[in-house]
């Protein structure tokens, strides 16, 4: 019963695992690409943003290979177990979606290009689910830490929203939410398409182009 799968139902706080005070698992000191530190306290000057897009193993790729991001780390949020495990989550019973938390340098990009990146990087109208991915832990869904991001965010969604139901989508079912705990994962989900360059990667967009920093066209 523990690990039976609850795909299309988000627990209460009172049918959720009760999880752990403490993580069962260390995690990594660097970043296998970037090199950084994986987990905080940062540098001061950067910023963290953090995002659910579907299986977090391909989802942490697109955002590594961003310009401007200092590290990334993948983890569960959005639930109501602590520390939870990750075959916790995939049961269901702890109310997480897959994260990638971004930490990245605002001199060199922004939250905007992030959010386009998200945006464009998966399909957001699945709801508990992301292609062959199916499971609450799947759903698409936007952290802020501060009200200008959930204000950008949100009208990030707004946006997108009236250039996908233009190409024939469906409603935008990403949940946009202030930061709550992040708790990473283990360490070998961690940068796990560098380690396996040839894994399993379920993630994939519209084709449809987000407007969000994009400059007008000229007329």
């Amino acid at each position: 019963m523990l690990f039976s799968r609850q795909k299309n139902h988000l627990p209460t706080p009172e049918e959720a695992l009760k999880g752990r005070a403490e993580p069962g698992f260390a995690v990594p000191d660097r970043h296998t690409v970037l090199g950084n530190p994986l987990a905080g306290p940062y540098p001061e000057g950067l910023v963290v943003a953090d995002f659910g897009l579907g299986c977090f193993w391909g989802a942490e790729r697109k955002f590594w290979q961003a310009p401007g991001v200092w590290t990334t780390l993948v983890g569960y949020q959005g639930g109501h177990t602590e520390n939870p495990t990750y075959e916790e989550v995939c049961s269901g019973l702890t109310g997480h979606t897959e994260a990638v938390r971004v930490v990245f340098d605002p001199t060199v990009t922004s939250y905007a290009a992030l959010l386009k990146l998200f945006w464009e990087s998966h399909d957001p109208t699945q709801g508990f689910r992301q292609g062959n991915d199916v499971g609450t832990q799947y759903r698409s869904a936007i952290y802020a830490h501060s009200p200008e991001q959930q204000s950008e965010a949100e009208s990030s969604r707004a946006s997108y929203q009236s250039v996908l139901t233009g190409s024939g989508y469906g409603e935008i079912t990403t949940e946009i939410l202030p930061a709550g705990p992040f708790y990473p994962a283990e360490a070998y989900h961690q940068q796990y398409l560098d380690k396996n360059p040839a894994g399993y990667c379920g993630i994939g967009g519209t084709g449809v182009s987000c407007p969000i920093g994009v400059a007008p066209a000229e007329g």
